[in-house]
């Protein structure tokens, strides 16, 4: 069993911002110590012959052609109920 110690889970639950009584930090250790065994035996099972696969369920996406339509309302009829524009765009809050 990978046991991880309480100071490595403290350190993995500082990196994520969680905060973690010490009887919390007992559950999380035996518990991802558990993941970690189970991703193990995952990683040394016997895959030879197997062929990957990456969707078995035979669902497969449905693309329809992307056409440009007329719109009924002109475009600065539309852009004047924007709440802020920009050298004739809609101006929004960086997303960083």
């Amino acid at each position: 069993m990978a046991k991880l110690s309480l100071d490595e889970i403290q350190k993995v639950a500082l990196l994520a911002r969680i905060e973690l009584t010490d009887a919390e930090l007992a559950v999380a250790s035996t518990e991802i110590s558990s993941i970690l065994d189970f991703v193990d035996t995952i990683q040394n099972t016997d895959t030879t012959g197997v062929e990957p696969t990456s969707q078995v369920t035979g669902l497969t996406d449905v693309w329809r052609e992307d056409l440009v339509e007329k719109c009924a309302i002109a475009p600065k009829l539309l852009l004047a109920s924007a709440p802020e524009l920009q050298d004739g765009y809609i101006k929004v809050k960086k997303v960083l």
